[in-house]
């Protein structure tokens, strides 16, 4: 008998990448989750906190409607200056984040939850502590036209597989974190409950 399918609830291009070159046979389904409406239903909670409920929301609204698959979800929060922020809507916006980041440190959340039966069998978090350097303005505004539009799906404004890794100075935490899943954790629970070979 074949172990169940595993589905990825998530768009993510990183999350999927990071999964296919580990391995993992799994196939894509976006879960339909309004994530401004579950963090207005949620309140002030943390932002570790809140990248696990994002993800647990993931997961399960997928795995309602695939109830018979092990359904995992993901979602990644970026705490700075005492809040919580949110992906920039524009390059200027973008640029701004970045001023404002320059020569200080955030702390990328990576949460993660995997589902069956539309139910929380495990969820997790890690967290990467970012030091940006004291980057130019010459740099910010070289970075920002070499990456352009793409930084706007990412929550820090910048992707650390690409040139946004001259951004920072300092990185303590996993490198998987940082790209939005707690790789390690999930491979381990992948393979507890029998949808990865031990």
């Amino acid at each position: 008998m074949s172990a169940p399918e595993l589905i990825l609830a998530s768009g993510s291009a990183a999350r999927r990448e990071m999964l296919q070159g580990a391995g993992v046979l799994f196939r894509v389904e976006v879960a339909p989750v309004d994530e401004a409406a579950l963090k207005a239903e949620l309140g002030v909670i943390d932002a570790a906190a809140l990248a696990v409920e994002l993800a647990k929301a993931k997961a399960v609204a997928v795995s309602r409607l695939q109830p018979d698959a092990w359904v995992l979800g993901g979602d990644q929060t970026l705490a700075f200056d005492g809040g919580l922020v949110s992906k920039a809507r524009s390059l200027e916006e973008a640029k701004a984040r970045l001023s404002a980041m320059r020569g200080r440190s955030h702390a990328l959340h990576s949460g993660a939850a995997l589902a069956r039966g539309g139910e929380v069998v495990w969820s997790g978090v890690e967290t990467a502590t970012m030091q940006v350097r004291p980057f130019s303005d010459a740099f910010l505004g070289a970075y920002l036209q070499a990456e352009g539009k793409a930084l706007l799906s990412c929550v820090g404004a910048y992707r650390l597989e690409g040139l946004g890794a001259q951004l920072f100075e300092r990185i303590d935490g996993d490198y998987f974190t940082v790209l939005g899943l707690p790789l390690w954790a999930v491979l381990k629970q992948l393979r507890h409950v029998g949808a990865l070979p031990a």
